[in-house]
């Protein structure tokens, strides 16, 4: 058994963030990744809104991502039912808005690391604590253990180590989602617009990654069959297809010439609103961020830039508690450590609670065939948040 000084869990958008956060503050870490490579080669689109890119300012790689996607114009709600549009300006009222691939994201983090930080094929199997220092000790899956002074959990909605936290687990919304990417060769037609399609209780919404590149996703309450089915992607393309059969034929055609390799089914997965409230975020060296904390549904796009914000908050927390020296005693440490994450947890908890009631509101309202639960859904939405796009102004300060 070997020693670490600080270890994150899970090389996606939040553990990469959260280690570029921490090395831009001086404090060394590795990320142990459960894959053999990057888990770069998913087709989905990242909407990051406003507060994302000021995350992503302060991470120092905003500059890069920009030359990967066009900003929005305006985003427009189509309900095919009964020929209702409404009309959004975004880059103007609402401030900078544009859909990354994740694979950009994650190969931009990734580079700005320093080369040796991201541990491949190391898979979390438990964790416990010494009960003479205290310290984490992490076993994994291969034998191997290490034992580490501190611990961030950035391993998804199954996380880990929100189980050590006891953490609740986490639900899943009456919600399917496919989605996927497809390419127009000589140029999509569709402009710098976000279009959100309505019909009957389907959502389809078609994204402009570039002048090429559309990131699209159809949604619907969720039909419980075989989900081993939905790991063949020619089978997800067909039933897309099906899916979209009473939709424009621009949709329709979306869906047939997408990247097959792009294509996903998910169960949409959230944390309860009020378990976020009330749950225990951290414990002695031990805490979390990013979906392991607060999964919530897509239905904002703010999943992603809410992980980019934690790594800003955390580390920050971590440099004002003096952790860029992190070799003191080990009393001291945890003392030390314990605030930050005391301190991380109180800033982000208001936040995050918002953010996931917000979407949990949706995402009921989405999920439900019922018309009169849909009035019900929307009244407590539109009483919680009157402005529903303010979400977006939240700035997660200096890093």
């Amino acid at each position: 058994m070997y020693e670490e000084e600080v270890v994150i869990i899970g090389a996606g958008i939040s553990g990469l963030a959260t280690a570029l956060a921490l090395h831009k503050k001086g404090i060394k870490s590795i990320v142990m990744e459960r894959s053999e490579t990057l888990r770069n080669n998913s087709g989905t689109g990242i909407g990051i809104r406003p507060n994302g890119w000021r995350a992503l300012d302060q991470l120092g790689v905003a500059d890069i991502l920009r030359r990967t996607a066009i900003p929005f114009q305006r985003e427009r709600v189509v309900s095919l039912d009964g020929g209702r549009k409404q009309d959004i300006s975004l880059y103007h009222c609402v401030g900078e808005t544009r859909c990354l691939r994740r694979k950009d994201i994650i190969d931009t983090l990734y580079a700005a690391l320093p080369p040796t930080t991201v541990k491949f094929s190391c898979q979390l199997d438990s964790i416990e604590l010494d009960p003479l220092t205290t310290k984490p000790i992490l076993r994994f899956i291969d034998g191997s253990s290490i034992i580490t002074k501190v611990v961030i959990g950035c391993d998804g909605g199954k996380s880990i180590v929100s189980d050590f936290l006891n953490l609740k687990p986490t639900k899943m919304f009456p919600i399917f989602s496919v989605r996927g990417l497809t390419n127009y060769p000589h140029g999509h037609p569709f402009g710098h617009e976000f279009t959100n399609f309505m019909k009957d209780d389907m959502h389809v919404g078609r994204v402009p990654i570039d002048n090429n590149t559309i990131y699209w996703f159809s949604s619907q309450p969720y039909i419980p069959k075989d989900e081993g089915i939905w790991k063949n992607p020619e089978v997800i393309r067909q039933y897309a297809i099906e899916l979209l059969g009473n939709f424009p034929h621009e949709i329709q055609e979306m869906a047939k010439n997408a990247d097959i390799n792009s294509l996903s089914f998910t169960h949409l997965r959230y944390r309860d609103p009020w378990d976020i409230l009330v749950g225990t975020f951290s414990r002695g060296t031990v805490t979390v961020a990013g979906d392991a904390m607060h999964v919530m549904g897509p239905f904002m796009g703010q999943g992603g830039s809410a992980a980019l914000e934690d790594a800003v908050v955390l580390a920050r927390n971590m440099a004002q508690a003096g952790l860029n020296h992190i070799q003191s005693g080990s009393n001291v440490i945890v003392h030390r450590v314990g605030e930050a994450f005391n301190r991380f947890v109180r800033e982000r908890r208001v936040r995050v609670v918002r953010l996931s009631l917000q979407a949990y509101l949706i995402g009921m309202m989405l999920g439900t065939s019922s018309h009169l639960k849909k009035i019900i859904w929307t009244i407590l939405l539109n009483f919680f948040f009157p402005n529903q796009k303010s979400h977006m102004d939240y700035d997660c300060g200096d890093l």
